[in-house]
């Protein structure tokens, strides 16, 4: 686990060293406090339970990741889940005059980095409030779907080039990498729906915490996240017109190898027939004691194959 505690005063920021200072701090007059967390342990978890009274229900779900986003709200803080571009889960503890949150590491390892959003504190150049924390926090979070909405359509606009220039290779391998992006996006959209309805109740000023000035700031990332929505589903509809452009090119490649096979059955039955004919050695046929009736036959396969060959190719099915 990685722990990183942060304060914030009219000083302005700085880290501290030893987490049991915490209760000290928090008591002070306009100090905010900030406690990040990478996958803490259950032990961990109760300590911070115990340190900022946190109720059990809200540390059972940061424990047991998961949850859909959501915010809820306790007697002495409230609890709030949404989810980083990766997946990955992020819960934020906010109470009073501090902000603890949990982050997750995702199936590759990796857990919402928080440096920009430090770095962004430091250049406002302000105070900073509880309010203008969870904002900060929540901004580069809904920010951050933009970057995978932009990941998704540059692979969506790979897909649909390699599938009109008849370019994609292994079909199979395709099929299933455009399932595959589709079944993604319909994750990530079940991740930040939710979210614009815990920004809205944040903007109304449901929670005691924030203040108006938030509320307003608020907005911009309420807008955020809507567009995000929008361009989730624009990019889940180019995925399935896409899955359907490939099933199309699939089909057609399908139809034209069987006019082909058609084509070059029709072309070498003429020959089959006349070989069918002579091969059948009854007494009364003429042609068998013939001394031209082998090469004449030989030669009426070869017209009727030549014939029927240049009609096919006439017609555009070879």
């Amino acid at each position: 686990m990685t722990t990183t505690v942060s304060v914030y005063d009219r000083d302005g920021s700085r880290g501290l060293d030893d987490p049991g200072e915490i209760s000290v701090v928090i008591k002070a007059d306009d100090t905010v406090v900030w406690v990040d967390l990478i996958d803490p342990s259950d032990d961990e978890l109760e300590c911070l339970r115990e340190e900022f009274e946190l109720h059990p229900l809200a540390i059972e779900d940061a424990r047991k990741h998961g949850q859909r986003p959501k915010l809820e709200q306790y007697p002495t803080h409230a609890f709030l889940v949404a989810y980083s571009k990766d997946l990955a889960e992020v819960d934020l503890f906010v109470g009073p005059n501090w902000l603890i949150s949990v982050r997750e590491r995702n199936g590759d390892g990796q857990a919402w980095e928080l440096d920009a959003v430090r770095a962004r504190i430091d250049r406002s150049g302000i105070q900073v409030s509880l309010g203008h924390l969870v904002y900060t926090v929540l901004d580069e979070l809904v920010d951050g779907y933009f970057q995978a909405n932009d990941a998704f359509e540059d692979r969506v606009e790979a897909f649909e080039a390699s599938i009109l220039t008849e370019q994609s290779g292994n079909d199979r391998a395709v099929q299933s990498e455009l399932l595959e992006l589709r079944r993604r996006l319909v994750e990530f959209r079940r991740v930040v729906m939710p979210l614009r309805d815990v920004v809205v109740t944040l903007r109304r000023g449901e929670l005691a915490w924030v203040d108006e000035v938030t509320a307003l700031h608020l907005q911009d990332v309420s807008d955020h996240v809507v567009r995000a929505i929008d361009g989730i589903d624009s990019q889940r509809e180019l995925v399935s017109n896409a899955v359907d452009a490939h099933l199309a090119m699939m089909s057609n490649r399908m139809n034209q190898a069987m006019k082909r096979v058609t084509s070059w059955g029709a072309i070498l039955l003429g020959s089959t027939l006349i070989a069918g004919i002579y091969g059948m050695n009854f007494e009364n046929m003429p042609e068998l004691k013939w001394r031209f009736g082998y090469p004449f036959a030989l030669g009426l396969m070869v017209v009727v194959t030549t014939v029927g060959y240049r009609l096919s190719k006439r017609r555009d099915w070879l």
